[in-house]
């Protein structure tokens, strides 16, 4: 009998299955593979990254040194941010507020 995943399990396996598609099945990306897999997947971010400048913040929110690969710790790292964004801009009426930042 197969197992059941939850729609939580499968959306885990599709980030971890999209990161390193994107990576040719690398450990990590470069900053092209990285633009790239996030105007696929997440076109609406995409926006901010559209000039270097944009680029450069969203991978010092990463944690991102210049010239360094982004492993999936730092994608994971932009996943919990753009969680806590979308949580908080869909629940603004319901006064409730998300605290999971990663520290």
């Amino acid at each position: 009998m197969a197992t059941k995943y939850s729609d939580l399990e499968l959306a885990i396996n599709s980030l971890v299955t999209d990161f390193h598609k994107a990576a040719d099945d690398g450990p990590t990306l470069n900053t092209t593979q990285f633009q790239t897999m996030i105007s696929k997947q997440l076109p609406g971010f995409a926006k901010t990254m559209e000039n270097e400048e944009g680029l450069a913040q969203v991978l010092e929110q990463m944690g991102v040194q210049s010239g360094q690969n982004i492993s999936f710790e730092n994608f994971w790292t932009l996943i919990n941010k753009q969680a806590v964004q979308l949580f908080d801009a869909t629940h603004k009426d319901k006064n409730v507020k998300c605290s999971c930042l990663l520290q």
